[in-house]
């Protein structure tokens, strides 16, 4: 399994010093490889079963068995925390993903045809815009009890309008550019013009802002499972594990807590810098 590892790891690392930017954005895009490497190998990468709760070994600090300790259960931290990596990564994958697709949808509706439409679905947006995301998926997991379903697709929508505001005032934008015309003139449709010509020429900075998306929506998930709404056990989750490690913590064993916090802090920050860097390299800008 390390050999597979490696040869899948190969070919980013051999190709980072192509992407350009700094020694800090190469170094966050590495790290973002290898945590999602991390969650797609995780079972055979844990070193034990992260389920498995030894109440005779609670609370251990760092050993050869448990290199980052264990919890009040027992629990391997570091299997418990690379198992934890699939749900922390799967929850904000979707909120993008979603968010992204039908923001670019609207924001594409809403520039091309103007006028009423235009200004009614602004003004959904603005209401929208209106409640912070954190808050619309505990209100969806109120309504829909806990679990990561109903807060994935809540935060999407909330979501949503920040990408459709980005690409409305970008395709406005380049609307008014020769090159429209050209296409008008040729015949093209409205759908051919905006989907095949217009849309990549504003795909970079979209690119970006989902990336950066991506380390917001996974600090907002992780604060609802602190909250304990989100997900519930025995799956593994980042925010859960905090909150489970809170009575470690009183009792002077914080590794548990610590570990996965570190966890969100890496990974927010490095979609941020690798999202501002994607969209300065795809844009053909200097970074």
């Amino acid at each position: 399994m390390s050999a597979q590892i490696a040869d899948v790891v190969r070919g980013p690392v051999t190709r980072l010093r192509s992407l350009g930017g700094s020694r800090l954005q190469r170094l966050c895009l590495l790290l973002l490889i290898l945590f999602v490497l991390v969650s797609v190998f995780a079972p055979w990468l844990a070193p034990q079963d992260p389920t498995f709760g030894d109440l005779g070994a609670s609370l251990q600090g760092p050993s050869a068995a448990h290199w980052l300790g264990t919890d009040q259960g027992g629990h391997d931290t570091l299997s418990a925390l690379i198992e934890g990596t699939r749900t922390s990564l799967a929850g904000p994958l979707a909120v993008v993903l979603f968010s992204t697709v039908t923001g670019i949808a609207v924001g594409l509706f809403t520039a091309w045809r103007g006028g009423w439409a235009d200004t009614l679905i602004g003004r959904i947006l603005d209401i929208v815009f209106a409640f912070p995301a954190l808050l619309v998926a505990i209100l969806a997991v109120a309504v829909f009890g806990k679990g990561m379903t109903a807060p994935v697709i809540a935060m999407a929508i909330a979501y949503m309008p920040y990408t459709a505001r980005l690409v409305r005032g970008l395709a406005m934008q380049e609307k008014a550019r020769p090159y429209i015309a050209a296409y008008r003139v040729q015949g093209h449709s409205g759908v051919f013009i905006a989907v095949r010509r217009l849309l990549p020429n504003i795909a970079p900075t979209v690119l970006a802002q989902s990336t950066v998306n991506f380390g917001y929506a996974l600090l907002d998930l992780a604060a609802l499972s602190f909250l304990g709404l989100g997900v519930q056990p025995p799956t593994l989750d980042w925010g859960a594990m905090i909150n489970q490690s809170q009575a470690a913590v009183l009792q002077g064993e914080p590794l548990s807590a610590i570990a996965p916090a570190i966890a969100v802090v890496l990974v927010v920050v490095a979609f941020n810098i690798v999202g501002e860097n994607i969209g300065d390299r795809l844009a053909g800008r200097d970074s």
